[in-house]
């Protein structure tokens, strides 16, 4: 449950009970599978009528990950555990997050008599999504993540860590605005661009109208090297300037902002 939609929603508590609508149209003989590392989907353990599988990293899951890795350029691994059994699955794709999916596919391949090795190899079948943390690598040793299908503070973060994974990379965010966030939006974009200088990013491009909150949350954070334009066209020398050899480049923002235009 993250900040999406918050500014038609107004609150995290309020998505969540707009999402909690799925259970009343759950069949009685039905699965809930969910992320019990949410503090707010967590509060529905006992409480569902239909059965219910939670996942996560945390302790006491019904399916967790252990030992999660990445070789910060094309995949992670770690080890699943479930109630009947443990083994061992790469995932091809980048983000710490992505165990949370895995894990529920686990549970729904469990739900349908799979075992282990159907699993890891489904897993390792697996194909993001177009715009959704794609991997493009360019001629001249040039990496671009292309995460342009959309974003949120939560999915802003979680590409933060993909990018600071990108080890003896120089790491350039490419960010835009986030949309619908509503009266707190200035404060989730500045907390977006103190993800970005946490994380170990050399260079921050920030571009849009609430985007100039995340250069001046980088800044504030530490980064010293931002840039901020109010429109992409005017954005367009500093990032022919990051062609260069050993970088990757990350590219978010909200749909709107069509920054599928910059990859």
């Amino acid at each position: 449950i993250g900040d999406s939609h918050m500014e038609n929603l107004g609150s995290r508590e309020a998505i969540f009970q707009a999402k909690c609508e799925i259970f009343h149209h759950l069949k009685p003989g039905g699965l809930a599978i969910l992320n019990g590392d949410d503090p707010l989907l967590a509060t529905l353990r006992g409480k569902l009528s239909q059965p219910a599988r939670f996942v996560g990293r945390e302790e006491g899951m019904d399916y967790t990950a252990l030992d999660v890795d990445s070789d910060g350029a094309t995949h992670l691994s770690c080890t699943v555990r479930t109630p009947s059994a443990q083994f061992s699955v790469e995932i091809p794709a980048l983000g710490a997050h992505m165990v949370y999916p895995t894990l529920m596919a686990a549970a729904i391949a469990e739900r349908f008599g799979m075992g282990g090795d159907e699993i890891t190899q489904g897993v390792r079948a697996f194909l993001p999504t177009k715009m959704r943390m794609n991997v493009v690598r360019c001629p001249g040793d040039i990496m671009i993540l292309n995460d342009a299908y959309n974003a949120s503070p939560q999915s802003m973060r979680a590409a933060a860590a993909v990018l600071g994974d990108a080890k003896g990379r120089r790491k350039v965010a490419v960010v835009g605005d986030m949309k619908e966030l509503g009266s707190s939006s200035q404060a989730f974009h500045r907390a977006v661009g103190g993800y970005f200088a946490q994380a170990g990013t050399d260079r921050l491009i920030a571009v849009g109208d609430q985007a100039r909150f995340i250069a001046e949350g980088a800044r504030e954070a530490g980064l010293e090297q931002v840039d901020y334009y109010p429109e992409l066209e005017q954005a367009e020398p500093a990032l022919l300037r990051e062609l260069r050899a050993g970088s990757t480049i990350l590219v978010k923002a909200s749909r709107s902002m069509a920054f599928e235009r910059i990859v």
